[in-house]
């Protein structure tokens, strides 16, 4: 399949974007959020702040710059999914190819220090992933012809956008994803209890 090239001016966009969200996240990592202004982030990356607040609606947008596209690869992992494939199964494998290199890089300790130990941080990623349910939740009940406001589709949204916080500080990413995807697939299991 071949892809349409992306224009000149849309490359230029993004690449624009990408400068600002880059040093935004350098300069909050080696300052710390409160201490970095958004005239400093725009001077690092080399635009003014109109520039940057074109790209970017406020300060906290700055570190979670992946937003839209998060929200739109989930949605397309449920309408894009395979035949035969459920919706469970295509958003496991959503969370494998898409988390576990997040998880993986080698700033993401930082970063989710940087978020835990910024208020204004860890309430925005909040609100951030409840928008994120009710899109993904509306995408679930137009995919199994429910109404809109399934209660069901609306609690499997919201359990899976919280798997980046419940697999966060694990030894084993991977296998956490798989443990809470088989929960959401089969059911809770009550645990053996340890003796």
């Amino acid at each position: 399949m071949t892809q349409t090239p992306v224009g000149r001016r849309e490359r230029k966009k993004a690449a624009t974007r990408q400068a600002i969200a880059d040093a935004a996240l350098r300069l909050f990592l080696e300052h710390g959020y409160d201490r970095v202004s958004l005239r400093e982030i725009a001077d690092a990356a080399d635009v003014s702040t109109t520039t940057l607040f074109k790209h970017f609606p406020g300060k906290e947008a700055l570190v979670f710059d992946q937003e839209r596209d998060n929200e739109a690869q989930l949605i397309a992992a449920v309408r894009g999914r395979a035949d035969g494939q459920d919706i469970v199964g295509a958003l496991r494998e959503h969370f494998l190819d898409a988390y576990l290199p997040v998880a993986r890089h080698p700033q993401a300790a930082e970063f989710v220090a940087l978020v835990d130990t910024t208020p204004a941080l860890r309430s925005y990623a909040e609100r951030m992933w409840t928008r994120h349910t009710d899109s993904l939740s509306a995408a679930i009940a137009e995919e199994c012809g429910a109404d809109h406001d399934d209660l069901g589709c609306g609690a499997l949204a919201r359990f899976v956008l919280e798997i980046p916080a419940l697999v966060r500080g694990r030894p084993d990413p991977r296998a956490a994803i798989e443990a809470i995807f088989d929960i959401l697939a089969r059911g809770w299991v009550r645990p053996d209890p340890v003796r």
